[in-house]
């Protein structure tokens, strides 16, 4: 499919995790998309945002899209991607981790999340093993991302309790193969510390919202990887809604706009 084969590709997006560096991803949600953030020069690896890629075919998030359209989605992705490697949002699995891992590594993916929903923690567990047996099954190296929900889940519980469920899970996670622990919500930099403290140093991996703290800030705090999540398909839409405005007002194409695509 490339240059550089899917083994390698794997090999390469687990250095990116544990190296001392931040690992930033600028999510992508299909062919074109892929094509722009994979074409500069700062880019290391992408990742698909599974919220954006059900937006551009009409679904909801949360699983909605039918697997078959989003794998297809997904390995067009990696193809547009070169020998960069791709790291798949994958949801929660599903139904079946480790088959739905199998699929994506069939269409070149050697990363991916895979969230709990904040499913009993035996049941979370089995998942996480599951997905890192499948990839071993298939022989190549896998950065599995697991995500806790216990922050955007927590409701109004209190905050000590919502971060011991953090750390227990994130623990239990690494423990059963992960790579990773990603725990998406709006962090204060004293929760984001006690995270690293309780899962690891290189082990956390959070998201970018607006107002969220920078990449070089994450990486002081001992934060392994930053993603952003269906929120680089909002900026995309939110240009374009702008300029919609605009040209109805009776305003002109930028002058400064790339023919990127």
């Amino acid at each position: 499919m490339t240059g550089m084969d899917i083994s390698a590709r794997g090999r390469r997006l687990i250095e990116l995790h544990e190296a001392p560096e931040i690992l930033c991803l600028v999510n992508v949600w299909d062919a074109i998309s892929a094509r722009v953030v994979a074409g500069l020069p700062e880019t290391t690896a992408l990742a698909t945002a599974g919220h954006s890629i059900a937006a551009t075919f009409g679904y909801e998030d949360g699983e909605k899209i039918p697997l078959d359209l989003h794998l297809d989605m997904i390995g067009r992705i990696v193809a547009a991607a070169g020998d960069l490697p791709v790291s798949a949002d994958l949801e929660a699995g599903y139904g079946n981790p480790g088959e739905t891992i199998r699929r994506a590594i069939g269409v070149g993916v050697v990363g991916a999340n895979l969230e709990d929903r904040m499913k009993p923690l035996d049941e979370s567990i089995a998942a996480v093993r599951a997905a890192v047996q499948a990839a071993e099954a298939e022989g190549v190296p896998f950065a599995l991302n697991a995500r806790t929900d216990a922050f955007v889940r927590g409701g109004d519980r209190p905050t000590g309790e919502i971060l011991a469920d953090a750390v227990e899970r994130g623990v239990a996670y690494l423990e059963a193969g992960a790579t990773c622990v990603f725990v998406p919500g709006r962090l204060t930099d004293e929760e984001m510390e006690e995270l690293v403290a309780g899962i690891g140093d290189r082990k956390v991996s959070l998201i970018g919202v607006p107002g969220s703290q920078t990449p070089p800030r994450l990486q002081e705090l001992g934060v392994a990887r930053v993603s952003h999540g269906p929120w680089t398909q909002r900026i995309a839409l939110t240009a374009l809604e702008d300029a919609a405005r605009d040209l109805y007002a009776g305003g002109v194409v930028p002058s400064g706009t790339r023919p990127l695509n």
